[in-house]
């Protein structure tokens, strides 16, 4: 018996093919960027209310080497890339899934032009890499509130105290 692969994997897309499938999708557009190492209720409550600010959501992840030069600790991120692809592009608010290599998602933002960019409520609008160029375009930058105190970190260190 073979196996063919989950339909949600074609949402994964290669930065450089990024642009061409972002066409496709309805505006306006909503961006949104993250390790997403280890997904917990906290994420996916953030990425529902993030889609829901607009007609479409465009998720960029940090590389494996992008995650480590971040200083989440020696073994971050526990996930790889691979895999931390496919299970943001089973979630249903996700449109598009593409990663990034450089240490800030700038490139990604330049490159589609969202209407909408979004960040967690640990970071000020006037933070947000990419805010000012967005807003120069006419687009809206929103910091939106945790409504759960979940965090990977968090949850790791509890795993190790076990």
């Amino acid at each position: 018996m073979s196996y063919v692969l989950p339909d949600y994997e074609q949402k994964i897309v290669a930065p450089e093919q990024l642009l061409a499938h972002a066409s496709r999708l309805a505006r306006p557009l909503v961006f949104t960027n993250g390790c997403f190492d280890i997904l917990h209720r906290g994420h996916t409550t953030y990425l529902a209310q993030a889609r829901a600010l607009g007609a479409a959501l465009v998720v960029a992840l940090n590389t494996d080497a992008s995650v480590k030069r971040l200083g989440k600790g020696d073994d971050r991120p526990i996930n790889p890339l691979e895999n931390r692809l496919a299970v943001m592009a089973a979630l249903q608010a996700v449109d598009l899934v593409t990663w990034f290599d450089e240490d800030t998602p700038l490139q990604r933002i330049l490159q589609l032009r969202p209407e909408v960019l979004v960040k967690g409520g640990d970071w000020v609008p006037e933070q947000i890499v990419g805010a000012s160029e967005v807003r120069g375009w006419g687009g809206q930058v929103h910091s939106i509130p945790f409504l759960y105190q979940t965090s990977t970190t968090a949850t790791l260190a509890r795993i190790r105290q076990r």
